[in-house]
């Protein structure tokens, strides 16, 4: 953003159509077509003030008040918030920790299946849990929705961040009821930019489109432009470096702690009920809160009450490793 000038710039402090820059949405058109396959066309894409815009968007196009939206958990914490402005119910499906098989991955959901469900949401690689879910998982995932006649709510904004094997692209396996929601937050650290895009199936996107003009009419100029660069080459080195040392930082963090090494992102969730005392999961965060450690509490992320997320790219990893080593202590690693 730095190296904007509005004399080399003369629209930036001008509006762009609601779909995004012209450039843009080209530059997008051209990377989501190279990443999956699918010959998206314009009228299935646009430009969104970051993956949450993007998501919201497209839960209120396709939910009606009182339907229900499936969420494999532990999930995203906004997205229950999401549906529930809309009027949809969120309904939490057990997952990450029960589905090792595309077998159970199904019995996982089809526990939760109702005459109601409209959607399913699915977050690889995963917030909070670090977990990826597994091509063979996805498809037979798919296949379900397709049965069951299901909208697939793909979050893929750590695309970029997955340490192990390679990123399986959810509207690559169903374009015609599939919706991915794209960030530059996460992949090219540009949280406060707010700017990403949202794709799906062109019947429902025409909603999804209306919902984003009648509330912010358009992304951020500014960072629009930003992202035109980045998407021209301008980030990669930087997001391989990073991600280099998010997954260096991550597998060091996981082998204190006692636990599998990540598979992408860029947080481990962890069942800490054996270090709980009488106040329960509170109190034992206000313990890692008086000593500078500070974390998410499970039930954020759905029935989780004895959990917790640590995110361990939120600070510099000489200081991540002494909040891991706090957190070490209080559980009894040794």
């Amino acid at each position: 953003m730095e190296d904007l000038k509005a004399a080399e710039n003369p629209n930036m402090n001008r509006y762009t159509p609601p779909e995004g820059l012209p450039a843009l949405v080209d530059a997008v058109l051209e990377r989501v077509r190279a990443r999956t396959g699918v010959r998206i066309e314009r009228r299935q894409v646009f430009v969104t003030g970051g993956a949450t815009a993007g998501l919201s968007n497209a839960v209120g196009a396709i939910a009606c008040a009182g339907e229900e939206v499936l969420l494999l958990a532990p999930h995203w914490p906004l997205i229950d918030g999401i549906c529930r402005t809309y009027g949809a119910v969120p309904v939490d499906v057990p997952f990450f920790d029960v589905a090792d098989t595309p077998e159970s991955a199904v019995e996982a959901v089809e526990r939760e299946l109702g005459p109601r469900t409209v959607a399913l949401y699915l977050n690889t690689p995963n917030n909070p849990t670090g977990r990826v879910i597994p091509r063979a998982s996805l498809e037979a995932l798919v296949e379900l929705a397709r049965r069951e006649n299901l909208w697939l709510l793909f979050d893929e904004v750590y695309e970029d961040y997955q340490y192990e094997g390679t990123h399986s692209s959810g509207l690559s396996l169903a374009p015609e009821r599939a919706f991915a929601a794209y960030s530059l937050s996460k992949g090219y650290g540009m949280a406060g930019y707010r700017c990403g895009w949202l794709v799906g199936p062109e019947a429902p996107m025409e909603g999804a489109l209306k919902l984003h003009t009648h509330s912010v009419y358009s992304a951020t100029t500014a960072s629009q432009l930003v992202t035109l660069r980045v998407l021209a080459g301008a980030g990669e080195s930087w997001l391989a470096e990073a991600r280099a040392d998010y997954a260096a930082t991550g597998r060091k963090a996981a082998a204190r702690l006692g636990l599998p090494p990540p598979q992408g992102s860029t947080f481990l969730f962890l069942d800490v009920s054996a270090a709980l005392g009488k106040g329960g999961l509170p109190a034992f965060l206000e313990g890692c809160a008086g000593e500078g450690l500070f974390a998410a509490p499970g039930p954020s992320f759905g029935p989780y009450p004895n959990h917790l997320r640590v995110c361990y790219t939120a600070a510099p990893p000489d200081v991540v490793a002494r909040g891991i080593d706090i957190l070490a202590r209080r559980l009894g690693c040794s």
